[in-house]
């Protein structure tokens, strides 16, 4: 059976930001509402939802539950929940318009940190044998990360600064950002160490926001947008959880997940890549053959705005952006899930012809 052409078709985000005064459930009704509002379509229309979050956030099981309000579930939904990113739902949503008994589907992720301490938190996610206690945080594994890419001799402290410093000069025209500044990467190297060789800008910010996506069928979205974005491919591969057992200054599985999505296929004007730590930035650019003449996060990328399990969700958003307003013809939309790039899903967007 050939495969389901599907497009984006509405899409939405709210401002990343260090404490969102309002409940998740809220976040998540403000990005569904406008992302459904985009899409020129009604509640009754969607076919399938699903949604994307983490239930360690909020401390208890099937926290994801009470975000369900946002997406209107009575009457009945045919709805589903991936505790990831927000783009593997959107991976779900796609698969699962390619059966063909529905045409419209909506994806959302969402998170809200700010009540929870990420110290304590994430390494209770790990390997409860040899890892959690240990106490790893993500900074603490994105510095081994870096430790090992700069004993590689692949690349300094100074290419970390200047990533921190283009990505907060990009994020000076995105709405959405965190964080934002006109540094120069010369002085953002001198700046203090949070975890060595990591320095504060070398981090992504944790952020409390959410996003949501309105997918449809390639001949049901010409029929409801003026300019639908194809996703053109989409795949995702996983590495071993234990980092210990793997190269950290490369990411066989996201080279992996771009052939699958057909990167091979012609080059890309834009890359929003899910780079949480600046390292990660110069791995992923390896990792997908990308050249100075590609526009990496444009956006500012997660290192500016960074709503933990809606992070991937958002560069799909910011890459599909791109191709409606025209500014690009062809995009690449990266996320990861897990410890170091452990799980990396690629998606490559072009516009409906």
């Amino acid at each position: 059976m050939a495969p389901v052409d599907v497009a984006l078709i509405g899409w939405a985000q709210t401002p990343s930001v260090a404490r969102a005064s309002i409940a998740e459930p809220q976040l998540c009704m403000q990005a569904n509402l406008a992302a459904v509002a985009k899409a020129g379509i009604e509640r009754k229309d969607i076919g399938f939802t699903c949604s994307g979050s983490c239930d360690y956030l909020t401390g208890g099981p099937f926290a994801f539950v009470q975000n369900l309000d946002a997406a209107g579930a009575w009457p009945p939904i045919a709805e589903s929940h991936v505790e990831m990113d927000g783009a593997w739902a959107l991976y779900e949503a796609w698969t699962r318009l390619q059966l063909g008994d529905i045409d419209v589907a909506l994806v959302y992720g969402s998170g809200k940190s700010s009540p929870s301490d990420p110290v304590q938190l994430y390494p209770q996610q790990l390997d409860p044998y040899y890892l959690a206690p240990l106490g790893l945080d993500p900074a603490s594994i994105g510095a081994l990360q870096a430790r090992a890419l700069l004993d590689s001799g692949r690349a300094s402290e100074d290419q970390f600064a200047e990533v921190a410093a283009r990505s907060r000069r990009s994020a000076r025209s995105n709405p959405n950002a965190h964080v934002r500044g006109d540094e120069d990467a010369a002085d953002l190297a001198k700046a203090d160490y949070v975890r060595a060789p990591l320095r504060a800008h070398d981090i992504a910010p944790v952020s409390d926001g959410a996003a949501a996506i309105v997918l449809a069928t390639a001949e049901r979205a010409r029929g409801l947008v003026e300019r639908p974005v194809l996703i053109r491919g989409i795949e995702h591969r996983l590495e071993i959880h234990q980092p210990g057992m793997r190269d950290l200054t490369r990411s066989p599985s996201t080279a992996a997940a771009a052939q699958g999505a057909g990167l091979g296929g012609g080059r890309v004007d834009v890359a929003e890549l899910c780079a949480l730590f600046s390292p990660q930035e110069l791995i992923l650019r390896d990792a997908l053959g990308l050249d100075d003449s590609v526009d990496v996060n444009p956006s500012g990328g997660p290192l500016t705005a960074n709503p933990v399990m809606a992070t991937g969700l958002v560069r799909i958003i910011e890459a599909a952006q791109r191709i409606a307003d025209g500014t690009a013809g062809r995009a690449l939309a990266h996320a990861t899930n897990g410890q170091g790039l452990q799980h990396n899903l690629v998606a490559i967007l072009e516009g409906v012809s």
